[in-house]
């Protein structure tokens, strides 16, 4: 299908931050050795993302690998699983090893009380190894969970960014959204994370909601930039199987891309920058010296259920659910595994040299500033342009520009970021995503 006709199917068709999509995942028979999947991989700059499945409460529109207010008997065998879990991916990878980057997602990680998050934070630098260099370490929180002490401990272990989803400013929008939530919570949370100092606090909205108005709209993002925060997520809505707003029979009016316009050129006016269809940072924030990380090129540890790791040709993680029942028996097996099941992969799926080539342009494209040509040529040893001949359509389209060495969306492409993105899926990797079953 040409770009042109996939854009007739509408504006949003899928988010791809990551490619291919877990729902191409399958399992392997028999399970690969950790140890022998990174034996071979380059380890000097790898990003580590630690998963806590835990929140106080599921979103209407969330489909994460998460549970809310989870049990006793389930929550508190899960540290224990991550430690045993961390100290097989250490050896694994083996001292030369070395990280570039950490985000602590989930699910919400500041749902863990005091202990347990100093239990974390030990994994993370005594077992992992993390720490012996200054990196981006980015943590998510919600207004539900932010204290005082909590921050106190995220800033002396090394978190220099915040990140609070809070999607709409207007109590009655976050209950439509399936998020019921105070103002006065919001601001507390919020002036907390100020008074804390860390460098970066990056504030989540979500666009498209049922009682949404462009006013409202409007008056939720002035609210934001009251706050003034260095980045500035803007989230469609995507309203998917199994989720709390999935689940209800309601007309749903889509009006997202006149949104996300208004959302757009309102920060673009009030002094921040776009660097992708989501992303937003203010114009004065500062530089962070950080070591070198290509997003494309360099791999991914996860550690905790749910949690997907990436080599070059391999990517892996858990099972996978969205429903309650099927994330609980996740987490479940996970905190009694094995060491041995730790120290293999059960769960994945191999890139074939084609999507390995098409997840570098998406990366490329989508989440960074553009596709340098000279970095994929000596990646591949070949020409992105012949490979991916279909590339011509986004100049065809006048969706992108094409400066020195570099492929670069304008405008009129980031918009159509949601449309790009599944546009240059293989069809094989497409065809897993439509037979997955999922539960």
């Amino acid at each position: 299908m040409t770009l042109k006709e996939k854009i007739q199917d509408g504006m949003y068709q899928g988010y791809s931050y990551s490619y291919p999509h877990k729902s191409a995942y399958r399992p392997f028979e028999p399970s690969i050795p950790l140890k022998e999947v990174w034996s071979a991989e380059k380890k000097e700059s790898l990003f580590l993302y630690l998963h806590i499945p835990f929140c106080e409460m599921r979103c209407g529109f969330c489909n994460l690998f998460t549970m809310a207010n989870p049990k006793e008997d389930m929550e508190n065998p899960y540290l224990p699983a991550l430690e045993r879990q961390a100290e097989i991916i250490a050896n694994a990878l083996g001292k030369d090893s070395q990280f570039a980057r950490l985000a602590i997602g989930g699910g919400t990680p500041s749902f863990l009380n005091i202990k347990d998050l100093e239990k974390m934070f030990s994994i993370i630098h005594q077992t992992m190894g993390v720490g012996q260099r200054a990196i981006p370490a980015s943590m998510e929180t919600s207004p539900k969970t932010v204290t005082a002490e909590k921050l106190a401990l995220m800033k002396e272990q090394g978190i220099n960014r915040v990140s609070i989803g809070i999607q709409s400013f207007f109590e009655e929008e976050s209950k439509q959204l399936g998020r019921p939530q105070k103002n006065t919570e919001v601001k507390r949370a919020l002036q907390l994370i100020k008074e804390a100092g860390f460098p970066i606090l990056n504030i989540d909205l979500i666009y498209g909601g049922h009682t949404q108005t462009p006013e409202s709209w409007i008056a939720s993002l002035q609210s934001c930039i009251d706050w003034q925060p260095e980045e500035i997520f803007l989230y469609p809505l995507y309203v998917r199987p199994l989720t709390g707003l999935g689940l209800k029979d309601k007309e749903w009016s889509d009006f997202r891309l006149k949104l996300y316009r208004m959302g757009r050129d309102f920060l673009l006016n009030n002094g921040y920058e776009q660097t992708t269809m989501r992303i937003f940072r203010r114009l004065d924030m500062p530089d962070f010296e950080a070591p070198a990380y290509n997003s494309p090129e360099d791999g991914m540890v996860g550690l905790g259920v749910g949690a997907r790791s990436y080599t070059r040709r391999l990517h892996y993680s858990s099972d996978y659910a969205v429903g309650r029942k099927g994330v609980k028996n996740i987490i479940g097996d996970y905190n009694q595994a094995s060491d041995d099941f730790f120290a293999h992969i059960h769960y994945g799926t191999y890139l074939s040299e084609d999507d390995q080539r098409r997840r570098y342009v998406i990366k490329s494209l989508l989440e960074g500033e553009n596709l340098n040509l000279k970095n994929y040529q000596q990646f591949f040893n070949s020409n992105a342009l012949d490979d991916l001949p279909q590339l011509y359509e986004l100049f065809d389209l006048n969706l992108a520009n094409q400066n020195n060495d570099c492929i670069i969306l304008n405008p009129q492409g980031i918009e159509l970021s949601d449309v790009i993105g599944p546009w240059l899926y293989s069809e094989a990797t497409e065809d897993l995503m439509k037979k997955v079953k999922l539960v």
